[in-house]
Formats: C-alpha cells, structure tokens, sequence
C-alpha cells in the first residue's frame, strides 16, 4: 500500500473494528438511530467551531456531548430523543453553512466523509477510541446487559447506574464524533447499525453476535477501501452499498435456512 494512503486505512480500519462492536450495545438498549441524532449535533459543533476558529476535532465531540447529556438529564432512553436530536443538528447545521463563508464544503465533507484526507490527529483519536472500548466495553456490557433485562434492578438496588450510562454515552459521543468526521455520516449510520441487525438475526449468543457483527464490518470496510482506491471511487457510498449487499445476502440465506 501506498504511504499516503496508510494512514487513512488505519485510521478507517479502527472504527471498523470497534463501530460495529459498539452498535450491538445500541441495537440492545434500542437507540440504534443514534448515529444520525449525534452525528448531527457533533456537524453542527463542527460548523460552529470553524465559525469561532476552533479546530472541528473540538468542536465535533461538543456538539454531539451536549445533546447526549441532555438526554441523559432528561431519562429520555430512545430513539425519539435522537430523532429531536437529528432535526436540531440538522436546523443548525445548515444554518451555520448558510451564512459561513466555508461552512458549505465543511458540511458537504462532513456528511460524504473525508477518509482518504484523514490526518495523524484522526489516527491517533481512533487508535485511541478502539484501545479504550477494548478496556471499557467489557466493564460496561454486563451492567448495560442487566439495565435492559432487569430495568427495575438499579433503582431499587439504589445503584449509581449514572456513572455506566453516562460512560457509555461517552464512547457513543466521541466514537460517532470521530467517524462522522472521518468516514462521513452515513457511512458511520451503516457500521454502526447493518452489523449488529445481521448478527442480532443470526447469532445464538452475545459473544457471537459481537464477534459475527465485527467481521462483518470489517470485511466490508477493507473491501470497500481498496474498491473505492482501485476505482477511483467516494468511499462512504462504496462501504454502505457493500453492506447493504452483505446484510441482504446474509438475511436472505438465513430466510432460506429457516423456510
């Protein structure tokens, strides 16, 4: 592979890998659609970072913190928050590109993705965001688990449930931050929900369904990549019809298995 382009691979390949992970916790608590809520609230902090001249990898992860700690406030565990959220992001967003001077090419580039352009501050924050899911998801999945299954358990037991839902949230923020910025907003909708609705259709445990989801992006991610390269392709559009094909596949022999 080409220097150039390594980076960029690198940084695309750890989302893949933890993306897909995280959607499965998303999928379980029914907030799947939080991808476009806070990816659209993390755009428009982006577009108001440029306006004040602050860097957007600042201005992202804000944006999209301040709507997930308002729904927290709120005890609002849905996907009708993100919805509220999609339409606000999206009123501000091209609001601000309106009367920006660049805030039309920022908000083109940060729906259609920009990977192939990704810099060593993109590479170091996803690198970072999969070392940290690596270490955090395994502590907070069996209380995120119990919080589904068992929804009475934290408050009568009197747990401070606050502080594994807040982290949770957290991962969310800067993980759909970082991505959207990366490898666009759809592209980000579609490794975080495609997967995990495969695996949920298919796996007979939760460790399977994790491990089913996370191949599954991955498979597709590094199709699309060298696709997307080897053509002359936009790669955000490439990745989502890959696994939009893969997920119709998969379900399709599944319906087959079982008829």
């Amino acid at each position: 592979m080409d220097e150039l382009f390594l980076r960029p691979f690198l940084t695309g390949l750890c989302l893949a890998l933890f993306l897909p992970w995280l959607g499965n916790l998303l999928r379980l608590r029914d907030e799947w659609f939080a991808t476009l809520g806070l990816a659209h609230l993390s755009a428009a902090g982006a577009m108001l970072a440029q306006a004040l001249g602050i860097s957007i990898l600042v201005g992202s992860p804000l944006g999209a913190l301040c709507g997930a700690l308002a729904k927290l406030a709120a005890g609002a565990r849905s996907n009708a928050a993100y919805g509220v959220m999609m339409l606000a992001g999206w009123s501000a967003t091209l609001l601000v590109a309106a009367n920006g001077g660049a805030g039309e090419a920022l908000g083109h580039a940060l729906i259609d993705g920009q990977l192939y352009f990704s810099g060593p501050a993109e590479a170091l924050i996803a690198c970072l965001l999969l070392v940290g899911g690596v270490v955090l998801l395994p502590l907070l999945t069996p209380r995120l688990i119990a919080a589904v299954l068992f929804p009475a358990n934290e408050k009568v037991n009197r747990l401070p449930a606050w502080r594994w839902h807040l982290g949770f949230e957290c991962l969310v923020v800067i993980a759909v931050a970082i991505a959207t910025a990366s490898i666009g907003l759809m592209a980000c909708f579609a490794l975080l929900f495609v997967p995990a609705w495969v695996s949920f259709g298919r796996a007979v445990s939760w460790r399977q369904g994790v491990l089913l989801s996370i191949v599954l992006g991955l498979g597709c991610y590094v199709a699309a990549f060298f696709t997307a390269l080897r053509f002359d392709q936009p790669f955000g559009p490439v990745l989502v019809g890959l696994l939009v094909m893969a997920c119709l596949g998969l379900r399709a022999g599944l319906s087959r298995r079982h008829g």
